[in-house]
């Protein structure tokens, strides 16, 4: 068995960490998720010098402090896994920023390797680094690396297998001056518990005069608990003494002579050449962050991401949905076949759950180029721009620069989708906007709501669509900014936050390699993760419009309709050269036989496509092939044709007619009408509760469950907006009870698979079940308030909704006025004590 050697990658965001693990590792990598956290977990695994390499590619990180969620995994999983060697990878081109993360882990007492990674951006701002003398200053071993050109690899390999099996190296330790006789004392204390934890007495006691509250927890969880307590106290009391003599905190000492080495270093080891002018990055920014060009290119840039990857890539889809189509077919064709009126629980079972995987498979053209575009974005370096440029306003409602994109691809306007919208919230580094961007992205307007809106608009609003359609996009903003600043200062108020870092990296040309592999990483958590919960899911959905079924008296009479279809169809056949199969042993596979044609050729693809369909029935069944395609001067098979295509009508009326009662009388039915009571005041009877209700399998389903709950009779021949207009509802169907569907809709919880995207980003049931209540009580209570009050002073739907929004552009408009005289107030406190120190 061969050696294996623990390796970490540590770094800074935007030094190419991830590009060199990629290059040290290959294509062996799994992605996963640090236990209890969202936070990815990219290992990979190689070979070399006869060892087996197992590398970890820890979350980015500016220190090793705990400040930040990216922070906090990576220290833990220093001090708890304690690998072997830890690289530290830095930018070259950016130095005097990296090494200050390098000292902390030299206090940890790691045995590491630099990794001076960009050297090729280095080289361009003329810098010249004394590596040799580099390294024997801080005694580590120091290799050059290009990670984007794969520079370096061999000697970084060969520097991570010598680290490993060479003996700890006496590092030199930076002085803090006055704070040492401190660190001494803590450090005798602690000596003892150091060896339990295999880490230095002296970073130990380093952090415990930071008072640091997770250094605070280990000593707890590796010694007497009173102790720890007691050490803690000890340490704060040592510290405020600290501050009283020396004017700043022991953090901010040691923050001080850390950069005052920092400084000694570059001024000994790095030397800058001539000045070759303005560097490139400087050129871009002068045209991208311009006060009045800036907006423009985010715009620019966003709606081009939004066009190439919902609207091109939804093009995709009419390319990829066909294979999809196949492989419900086959799915079918395994499957026991169709009943005449009723179809084998196996097999409505089975087509629901390749539905309901379809549906989540159709999205994958999509997700591969927007995750390809978002990781063009941060390996470019512009997407820290964008949170630079709208961070000064979202941040006014608890939202993160990085919010706009989350919002963007959820539908800001009109056709996006809620499930990349919130996958993209990956990236917000602040966890409570990152949790409030969550929440406000499903009320975004998706692609999926716009046909109810259509629906409604045509009905009731036809003179008045344009201004709507406004309505309804802008006030979806509003909305999700007023309900991320009230949940920000409840529910979320004691959500981690961190200190708002903002780097604006040097621009960089992402590689294809590492754009195509994060952009199949991430499709397939997105597959893994949300497939195996949306089918459990479905399977519940499923049971509950199931269940308890049809009475037996409607049952039979639902049969004697279909018994009498069969006569009429056997009866019409008599004489007919292909009476004998009609037979009632016939009837069945011929009729599923009719109907399996019809839905194929929907699916072929032009004239090759209906030629193989039609190659395929014809050796299906060489008997029934005639009642679906006549030959040529067979008048028996053209009659034969037409009866079966009568029957195949009576039968789809008679199952429609069954769905509809079924629907009805189904536990979901049941829950629909049981909600009347609430939902009366605004407006909804229980077919309006069944349609929302099941709208949130998929958001489609609404408009679909209306048109069979308002069926029309046989000799109507009405549009669902006709039948919709004309059916009394509760208080009578108004515009102003659309208005009320309009607000509720909008505001209405996500669909399964968005609440399955919020279980997956949160890691929690408990944020999923919020995301469904939270947003249910908010759309009733909004629609009965606005329904009620129309009501009582007699106001038309437009009037209502006019009120309604210009209310809420108000209370936005005081809100962000409000929090940013708050924030103001806050930086000159900030200022005020900076000039007493």
């Amino acid at each position: 068995m061969s050696e294996q050697i623990k390796v970490a990658l540590v770094g800074q965001q935007n030094a190419g960490k991830s590009t060199l693990f990629n290059l040290l590792t290959g294509a062996r990598q799994h992605v996963a998720n640090y236990p209890g956290v969202t936070v990815d977990k990219k290992y990979g695994r190689y070979n070399f010098g006869g060892a087996l390499i197992v590398a970890v590619d820890l979350p980015g990180t500016y220190s090793l402090t705990s400040f930040s969620l990216e922070e906090r995994v990576a220290r833990e999983f220093l001090i708890k896994e304690r690998p072997d060697v830890a690289v530290n990878v830095v930018d070259a081109s950016n130095l005097r920023r990296s090494l200050h993360l390098t000292f902390q882990m030299l206090e940890m007492g790691l045995k590491s390797v630099l990794a001076l990674n960009m050297m090729d951006m280095a080289n361009k701002r003329s810098l010249t680094i004394d590596v040799q003398g580099l390294a024997k200053e801080l005694g580590l071993v120091v290799v050059e690396t290009i990670g984007s050109k794969g520079v370096g690899r061999d000697a970084l390999r060969l520097a991570i297998n010598e680290e490993s099996r060479c003996a700890g190296k006496s590092r030199q330790e930076i002085d803090y001056g006055s704070l040492e006789p401190m660190i001494a004392e803590f450090s005798l204390n602690l000596r003892t518990v150091a060896q339990q934890v295999q880490l230095p007495a002296r970073w130990l006691a380093i952090k415990l005069l930071e008072e640091d509250s997770q250094v605070t927890a280990l000593l707890e969880e590796s010694g007497d608990i009173g102790w720890a307590e007691a050490l803690s106290q000890k340490a704060a009391k040592m510290s405020g003494r600290f501050f009283e003599e020396e004017g700043l905190s022991v953090s901010d000492h040691i923050i001080t002579v850390r950069d005052q080495r920092v400084s000694n270093l570059m001024d000994c080891y790095v030397q800058r050449g001539e000045d070759s002018g303005e560097s490139t990055t400087n050129k871009i920014d002068r045209f991208v962050l311009n006060r009045w060009a800036a907006p423009l290119f985010l715009v620019f840039t966003v709606y081009m991401i939004y066009q190439i990857s919902i609207v091109w890539g939804y093009e995709l889809t009419n390319h990829t949905w066909p294979f999809l189509a196949k492989f419900r077919e086959l799915v079918a064709g395994v499957l026991p076949s169709a009943g005449f009126l009723e179809d084998p629980y196996t097999r409505s079972m089975g087509l629901w759950l390749v539905d309901s995987a379809n549906t989540l498979l159709n999205y994958v053209p999509i997700f591969l180029i927007l995750f390809a575009l978002i990781a063009i974005l941060e390996d470019s370096g512009y997407m820290a721009r964008i949170a630079f440029i709208l961070d000064k306003v979202l941040h006014r409602f608890g939202l993160h620069g990085q919010s706009t994109l989350p919002l963007i691809l959820g539908g800001v306007f009109a056709g996006g989708c809620a499930v990349p919208g919130i996958m993209a919230t990956k990236g917000i580094p602040d966890n409570r906007a990152r949790m409030a961007t969550i929440f406000a992205v499903p009320f975004m307007n998706c692609l999926a709501k716009v046909p109810l809106y259509t629906l409604l608009l045509g009905i009731f609003f036809f003179e008045n669509k344009s201004l709507m359609m406004f309505y309804i996009s802008t006030m979806t903003i509003i909305f999700a900014m007023l309900v991320s600043k009230l949940l920000t200062i409840t529910v979320l108020k004691g959500e981690e936050t961190s200190p708002f870092v903002m780097e604006l990296p040097a621009y960089h040309l992402p590689t294809l390699g590492g754009v195509l592999r994060r952009s199949l990483e991430r499709t397939w958590i997105y597959l893994k993760k949300v497939g195996t919960i949306v089918v459990a899911v479905a399977i519940v959905i499923f049971s509950l419009l199931q269940f308890p079924g049809l009475s037996e008296d409607h049952l039979n009479g639902f049969k004697a309709e279909g018994i009498a279809a069969i006569v009429k169809f056997q009866e019409g056949m008599t004489g007919n050269a292909y009476q004998s199969l009609t037979s009632d042993e016939h009837i069945v596979p011929l009729i599923n036989f009719y109907t399996d044609y019809k839905r194929a050729k929907l699916n072929a693809g032009g004239a090759a496509g209906s030629k193989a369909v039609n190659e395929a029935f014809m050796a299906r069944n060489a008997s029934y092939y005639p009642f679906i395609k006549a030959p040529k001067g067979d008048k028996d098979a053209k009659k034969a044709g037409r009866s079966l295509k009568k029957l195949a009508k009576a039968r789809k009326s008679i199952r429609r007619q069954m769905k509809e009662e079924r629907i009805e009388t189904s536990i979901l039915g049941s829950i629909g009408r049981s909600m009347e009571p609430v939902t009366q005041f605004a407006g909804f009877n229980w077919k309006i509760n069944v349609a929302l209700l099941s709208s949130f399998a998929a958001r489609e389903s609404s408009v679909a469950t209306l048109g069979v709950l308002f069926q029309q009779d046989e000799d109507q021949n009405a549009s669902l907006e006709e039948r919709m207009g004309t059916e009394t509802m509760a208080g009578g169907a108004t515009a102003l009870l659309a208005v009320s569907m309009i607000l509720f809709f909008a505001l209405y919880p996500p669909c399964l698979a968005t609440t399955v995207m919020v279980k997956v980003q949160t890691g929690s049931y408990k944020w999923m079940l919020f995301s469904i209540l939270f947003p249910t009580v908010l759309g009733i209570v909004v629609s009965s308030l606005v329904f009620t009050i129309g009501r009582l002073t007699s106001l038309t739907g437009i009037e209502m909704i006019s009120i309604v929004y210009f209310s809420a552009l108000a209370l936005l408009v005081v809100v962000g006025v409000m929090s940013g005289r708050d924030e103001r107030s806050f930086n000159r406190l900030l200022a005020e004590q900076a000039e007493a120190k």
